[in-house]
């Protein structure tokens, strides 16, 4: 039995520990966090990304925690509607579209729901260092301990520890796309029902939608700036930039930024992409925004991680004969069979950024559907 340690308790890293063991492997999930990170925005699950929801048992759960959102409103300054639309949304997509958009952080309740009992979860840990002693992979943990594995998959993110670890520098592979963007929880102080509601600065943006029926809402608040550096993890700089963006800009920011500082599950980072020549490294590889994040303003990330993980461990199953895994051929044919299809992708984000052409939503649908699925 082939036996596998996966760097985070991600969309890509539980969907490849449910694949794995599902092809027979044993699998271990490290995650830094004390238990399933929170919070998040809502994402999407589109086209053949819906097929792998359907082939894990979970596309029918998933819709079923769909937000519902009904459509979007543009506002002033001064909280005046100049605008809805209730055809498209600037988070959801296409209403009453195929696509199931949902939270994140209900996605992942699904998804560890659905590999608890088969997969080991150490949580509040992290990888301190990886050595191939030449038949396995001996992983020191944070805590201490010292463990070996046949295989060790980075699902860590788009600032991989285990990235960082065996390929080198973020810096190599990071593309900042310039776009800054915090997301959180707040009550729904707005009294949204299923709606999103966006107003546009000189400078900045600020959304809120409803989320958990109406019970709550997710706050956004973004900004362009493309030689701003701030550490993801220096929460306090975080505030302050936002604070000192947001002043004067109008219309709910007051709010939002003191809910913001008694947020739970803040998160800010600067949308990027990760641009890699090659995913693997020995008996190390990596998958979902690790390896090849397309950045949220592409609308394709989560799908990405779904199929990247699906695609990961079936060429793992197909590469192996009489329990013996030919992982080097096995990731190789998972960059083969999935790279092209992660460079379309990732130049989606050219409808997102200032002077981006539109992408037309037909080659928008064209390039997500532009893979099929093997039946591994």
């Amino acid at each position: 039995m082939t036996d596998v340690l996966i760097s985070g308790a991600s969309v890509a890293g539980m969907t490849t520990a449910y694949w794995l063991t599902q092809h027979g492997c044993s699998v271990a999930v490290v995650e830094r966090s004390l238990g399933l990170r929170r919070g998040g925005q809502a994402i999407d699950v589109r086209g053949p990304a819906l097929t792998v929801l359907e082939r894990m048992s979970l596309r029918s759960a998933a819709y079923g925690l769909r937000t519902r959102i009904r459509g979007a409103s543009v506002v002033d300054r001064d909280g005046n509607e100049l605008s809805r639309d209730t055809e498209s949304t600037p988070t959801g997509g296409v209403i009453d579209s195929a696509d199931i958009e949902l939270l994140r952080d209900d996605l992942i309740e699904l998804l560890y729901d659905a590999t608890k009992l088969s997969v080991e979860y150490l949580f509040y840990d992290s990888i301190a260092s990886l050595d191939d002693d030449g038949t396995a992979m001996a992983v020191t943990f944070d805590r201490g301990d010292v463990r070996k594995f046949d295989l060790v998959i980075g699902a860590d993110g788009l600032h991989s520890n285990v990235r960082g670890l065996v390929f080198g520098s973020e810096e190599q592979f990071i593309e900042r796309l310039g776009t800054h963007a915090a997301i959180f929880t707040v009550p729904n102080f707005l009294q949204l029902d299923y709606w999103q509601t966006w107003h546009y600065g000189d400078s900045t943006m600020a959304g809120v939608y409803s989320a958990r029926n109406n019970t709550e809402a997710r706050a956004m608040l973004g900004f362009m700036d493309t030689d701003l550096r701030i550490d993801y993890r220096d929460t306090e700089a975080q505030f302050a930039e936002l604070e000192r963006r947001m002043a004067g800009e109008g219309w709910v920011r007051p709010q939002l930024l003191e809910y913001m500082r008694d947020a739970s599950d803040f998160y800010f980072d600067e949308m990027s992409q990760i641009k890699m020549d090659r995913w693997s490294k020995g008996r190390v590889a990596l998958v979902g925004d690790a390896g090849y994040c397309c950045s949220p303003l592409s609308g394709q990330g989560t799908s990405v991680a779904l199929l990247g993980a699906y695609i990961l461990a079936g060429e793992l199953k197909a590469a192996t004969q009489d329990g013996v895994v030919d992982y080097e051929l096995g990731f190789a044919n998972y960059h083969k069979e999935f790279n092209d299809y992660v460079k379309r992708n990732q130049w989606l984000v050219v409808d997102n950024i200032p002077g981006g052409a539109p992408i037309p939503q037909e080659v928008f649908d064209r390039i997500v559907s532009s893979i099929t699925l093997k039946d591994y």
